[in-house]
Order: C-alpha cells, then sequence, then structure tokens
C-alpha cells in the first residue's frame, strides 16, 4: 500500500536527495517556494509559503499524509546571524507549526537538524549529549528540536553532520561543486584547518531519512559518516579521489574571513545508533564520494 509522504523545503541540498530517493511506497508531496524543478509519477509539487500558516494548515488537513520529514531550513550561518528574526521564524516558527500539525493528524514527523547545536568543545557526541551552539543558526535549530519534543507524539530527530555531495537539482548549499570547478581549473581551495567533522554524504542522509520516516524510531539519532576527520584532510582526500592533486587544497584560518560566523571546532559525531538501528550503512569517505558520483551520473 502507497503511503503518503510531505517533504518541506524540498528544492533544498537535502530535500532534493529525499524527494529524488522516495521510491514507489511513498506517494511525495513536497513542498517549496519554488517552481518543481522535476516532475515523475508519484511525486506532487506544492509551491507554498512555510511561512503562512494558514496555507500549511490547508495542505495538511487536504492530504492527509502518513508522514512528513520537516527539511526546510535557513542553513546559511552567516545569514541567520545578521536576519535573526527571519531565521527564527523559518527555523523554528515553521517547525512548530509542522509539529502541531503532526500531532493533531496522528501523523508521524522526521526532523531534520544539525551537528551545530554542539559547542565543539570536545567532540564524539552522542544523542544525550548537552547542546551548547556558538551560533544563531545552532541556537534556531536546538530551539526548532525543542519545540518539536515538546509538541509532536510520534517523532524522530535525525542530526546531519556536515553534508558532502552533489546536488540532485539546483545549486545546492555545500562545498563539493564549487571545489570540484576549482580543482578543474587549476585553482587552490581554502580549507579551515582546525574544524573537525564526521561527513554524512547527501545521497546516504536522504535514505535515511527516509527510512526513519517509515520506521517505528522514536528519539534523536546522529546521522553522521564513519570517520572522524579535519575539513582540510576530507577535502585533500575527496580531490585525490577524484583524480586531482591533494596539494590544491590549502588550510586557511576562517577567523580572519571578514564577516565569517563562528563555528564549533569539532562536533564529530557518534554515530552508533544509526549503524545499530537503520538497514541504511553510514560509510567511509571514499566510498561516500563513490555514491554520490555514481548517484549523480545516473540521475
Amino acid at each position: 500500500m502507497t503511503r503518503r509522504l510531505i517533504v518541506t523545503g524540498a528544492s533544498g541540498f537535502v530535500g532534493g536527495s529525499i524527494v529524488c530517493q522516495a521510491g514507489d511506497a511513498w506517494e511525495v508531496h513536497a513542498f517549496s517556494g519554488r517552481e518543481p524543478p522535476i516532475r515523475r509519477d508519484g511525486l506532487v509539487w506544492h509551491r507554498l509559503d512555510l511561512l503562512e500558516p494558514g496555507q500549511v494548515t490547508r495542505a495538511f488537513h487536504e492530504l492527509r499524509p502518513n508522514a512528513v520529514i520537516h527539511s526546510a531550513a535557513i542553513a546559511d550561518i552567516e545569514y541567520c546571524q545578521t536576519h535573526q528574526d527571519e531565521a527564527w521564524r523559518v527555523n523554528v516558527e515553521t517547525a512548530r507549526l509542522v509539529a502541531e500539525l503532526c500531532r493533531e493528524g496522528g501523523v508521524r514527523l522526521v526532523h531534520v537538524s544539525t551537528d551545530t547545536i554542539f559547542d565543539g568543545e570536545k567532540g564524539g557526541y552522542r544523542e544525550d549529549d548537552a547542546p551548547g551552539p556558538v551560533n544563531y543558526y545552532g541556537q534556531t535549530k536546538l530551539a526548532a528540536e525543542a519545540a518539536v519534543v515538546a509538541t509532536a507524539v510520534n517523532w524522530a530527530i535525525g542530526r546531519l553532520a556536515i553534508v558532502m555531495g552533489l546536488p540532485f537539482f539546483g545549486r545546492g548549499n555545500t562545498f563539493l561543486p564549487k571545489m570540484l570547478v576549482a580543482l578543474k581549473e587549476g585553482r587552490q581551495v581554502g580549507v579551515p584547518q582546525a574544524e573537525i567533522r564526521t561527513p554524512v554524504d547527501v545521497v546516504t542522509a536522504g535514505r535515511a531519512l527516509l527510512e526513519l520516516a517509515g520506521n517505528e524510531f522514536q528519539g534523536r539519532i546522529h546521522l553522521a559518516g564513519n570517520e572522524v576527520v579535519r575539513r582540510v584532510d576530507m577535502a585533500r582526500r575527496i580531490a585525490a579521489h577524484v583524480g586531482f592533486s591533494p596539494d590544491l587544497i590549502v588550510p586557511n584560518d576562517p577567523s580572519v574571513i571578514p564577516g565569517r560566523v563562528a563555528r564549533p571546532r569539532d562536533v564529530s559525531l557518534d554515530n552508533t545508533v544509526a549503524r545499530t538501528t537503520l538497514k541504511t550503512p553510514m560509510r567511509e569517505l571514499e566510498d561516500a564520494v563513490d555514491l554520490v558520483m555514481r548517484t549523480k551520473m545516473g540521475n
């Protein structure tokens, strides 16, 4: 029996992965403020404004979904810092509204969160470790988590590590496409030296979120790769793996970049819960790069 799934933020980087990878088991209803970038059987595109509660409520009541993946958010850290009212409305208030509608309709909710809710002082964060965001984006995502927990009944929160990959459509909010362009042109790419992450690829992230939409897991879960790496080493390994000189990747000190907002130093995530709970495998870096390239080429 086909189940009905709403995906908010469907035209975004992670949302696009979810929409494009949802199989025949789902009738997908994509919520976005943009025109549909793709059309296919089993996908219905709804152009609406998530900041208009009436539009969202009407759509929920008409569709009566089985599950919702709420991936809509402003993920640009600098923009959130300088547009705090807008960031709060988009990142927190829409999450609260979606959680309320899911509770009223008895709908499964999968909320997409981030590693940036942690302060980065220790790394290896588990799901029950205390958060402490160092920028406003992280504050909004932490507040959104709290709204989901306080409001929804049947919920899961998928915290994503830094997401690596190529967008299924559009440009996406990700470093890899820009890095590949620069490498092809023989230009150096500056990458933060001190920041440590557990990168997850966008294909795996989309598959894991879809799996969560269809299962009964309740709680927070860290969707992260299997390796803890410095961002500069991650970029060098990717460059070498796809045939470019890793010497084109140069470490930089992001603290001297004008206007760059503080990031946590080490928000590596412990993915034990994901590895032992989900059928979707978490991956090593080169394996993740191969998966991204194969999926993009076949898309």
